[in-house]
């Protein structure tokens, strides 16, 4: 947010002189904004030192260059002929320009001075992320918007901005040449990307508030002359507000006219008209307080659907499943999820996590998304790579949920395969025809991956209604393809009341089923005898002395 306030002053005063309005104003006011803002931009920690060594923040500080030097080139040319002025601007500013851009060049190949990041790229190059960078383009915020969210989060606003910078244009002044600079790159700036409508909605507030001043000032205006023709040297206060910080101009006499008859509003135009806005405002203001209400309202968390009779219906499985986490779960466990509900698991369920909503780590993310990607064996090594104890999926396709990570996961695909790409590639989980199936005409790549088996485990004994077959997805409105199927590696923990959170525990290497010992037949052993007594006699058992059955033993009388 800061790095488009930190390029657009810079912008103003750029355009500033180019329009010849530069002054001691402007030159005084950017130049203690740029050095005072600098100094305290550097004071919060995770900036740091990203004001003075990062692409984004040039453009401010070649402004304050380029501001400095055309005050000294101000400054001299009280003090020369045309002829040494002239020398001197060419010389001067040729080799001060020439040095500075070698010496930001130069930086920037040695690596003192970062790029641009990839989502300032892509404000430019819209398919830049979707190639290079897909974990920019896989977050739904990053997508560009539609024209029916901008009637919803504006309302009539985005009817009546328009004429506001029509009214600045018309009345130019310093101070309107920012609004109107501010207008257009926000608006460019929030069709590229959803989020960055935070960054339209002011100043459509300001352009719209400006037309309708306007209007009400028109048909509020008393038509009755208040004076004859007469020349005056005095201007009307709408004028001076006009002209105020403006360029220093000489005061023109302004002869006020009679207005004509013809000209004159009659009363029931001006009410028509003052009741129609007010009308459109009044809904204006219905309109936000109900997408307020019903959009901006409810946490991600808790999801909230509406029957056919009105009524509401709260779906709390997300907060349970983060409970069950909490309760039933060691404290050092680690989750394995998609990084979208990193944080939620770290602050609800107070466990570790691979990845986050941080996304810093482009790598870690995509190892993650080689483990979804992957077939059970494959994936259960890489688990215990990173010592999962649990893996986490959201599922949608009890109650219809298009949120779920079936459907995010061509992205998680995309994002391996730049990492990964001899392992995986997105087009083995497309059928021949280019189609990404989950029914039987699915790829079987698709259907034998983690993801696909951790989503649908015991989905195709579940039939949710007398008319849809047993294992059919609401959200996607087809029936499963791959019904029949056991976990090998891991076990299912828990799933939700509406099966949206399902949590799956990774087995134990000694857990595992065990491969059966092939039978060794047992081997005959032969009798030894010792070298000493290889002479086997009969009747002697270990050299005892010879027993006849019958006879005692002869001894002396």
């Amino acid at each position: 947010g800061y790095v488009f306030i930190i390029n657009l002053i810079p912008l103003h005063v750029f355009v500033l002189l180019l329009m010849g309005r530069y002054s001691k104003r402007v030159y005084i006011a950017y130049s203690t904004f740029f050095i005072t803002g600098l100094i305290l931009s550097m004071q919060i920690p995770f900036v740091g030192f990203q004001p003075i060594k990062t692409s984004e923040h040039m453009a401010s500080a070649g402004v304050f260059a380029l501001i400095n030097a055309y005050a000294v080139i101000k400054y001299v040319q009280s003090f020369l002929t045309k002829a040494e002025f002239k020398f001197f601007f060419i010389s001067a500013v040729g080799g001060a320009a020439s040095i500075i851009f070698c010496t930001v060049v130069g930086l920037t190949w040695a690596g003192v001075i970062h790029p641009w990041s990839g989502r300032f790229y892509s404000l430019w190059d819209t398919g830049y992320a979707k190639i290079h960078i897909p974990i920019i383009a896989s977050v739904s915020e990053h997508q560009p918007t539609t024209w029916v969210s901008f009637f919803f989060d504006l309302h009539i606003l985005v009817c009546a901005f328009p004429a506001g910078v029509w009214y600045c244009v018309k009345h130019v002044n310093d101070e309107r040449v920012f609004v109107i600079l501010y207008a257009i790159f926000a608006s460019y700036f929030a069709g590229v990307m959803v989020r960055l409508m935070l960054t339209l909605t002011p100043v459509v507030c300001v352009l719209a508030a400006i037309a309708f001043s306007k209007t009400f000032e028109i048909y509020l205006k008393d038509d009755a002359p208040k004076s004859s023709g007469k020349e005056t040297s005095e201007e009307p206060a709408e004028s001076k507000n006009d002209r105020l910080y403006d360029k220093v101009g000489k005061t023109k006499k302004t002869k006020e006219e009679k207005p004509k008859d013809q000209d004159a509003m009659g009363m029931n135009i001006k009410t028509i008209v003052i009741i129609a806005l007010l009308m459109i405002l009044m809904l204006f203001a219905v309109h936000c307080t109900w997408v307020t209400s019903s959009a901006y309202s409810s946490p991600s968390i808790v999801l909230a659907s509406y029957n056919h009779d009105g009524s509401r219906t709260i779906l709390d499985d997300f907060r349970e499943a983060y409970y069950w986490l909490r309760q039933n779960t060691d404290d050092k466990a680690r989750i394995m999820s998609w990084w979208d509900y990193g944080y939620q698991i770290a602050g609800m369920g107070n466990r570790t996590t691979l990845v986050d909503n941080n996304t810093w780590n482009n790598s870690h993310i995509a190892l993650v998304g080689k483990a979804m990607s992957s077939n059970e064996t494959a994936a259960y090594d890489i688990m215990r790579q990173l010592d999962v104890n649990y893996v986490l999926v959201i599922f949608g396709g009890v109650i219809g949920y298009s949120g779920d990570d079936i459907n995010k996961f061509l992205w998680m695909v995309r994002i391996a395969e730049g990492e990964h790409p001899r392992d995986i590639k997105e087009a083995d989980y497309f059928t021949p025809q280019g189609e990404f199936r989950v029914d039987s005409a699915g790829s079987q790549t698709l259907l034998n991956c983690l993801m696909y088996k951790l989503s649908y485990y015991r989905f195709g004994e579940l039939q949710l209604d007398f008319r849809s077959p047993a294992g059919y997805d609401r959200t996607r409105g087809v029936e499963i393809g791959n019904k029949n199927f056991k976990l090998t590696h891991l076990e299912e923990a828990y799933t939700s009341e509406h099966w949206l959170v399902r949590i799956y525990k990774v087995k134990d290497l000694e857990n595992r089923e065990k491969v059966a010992k092939p039978t060794i037949p047992a081997q005959k052993w032969k009798k030894r005898t010792s070298k000493k007594t290889s002479r086997k006699r009969t009747g002697s058992i270990k050299n005892q002395p010879k027993i006849v059955k019958g006879k005692r033993k002869s001894g002396k009388k």
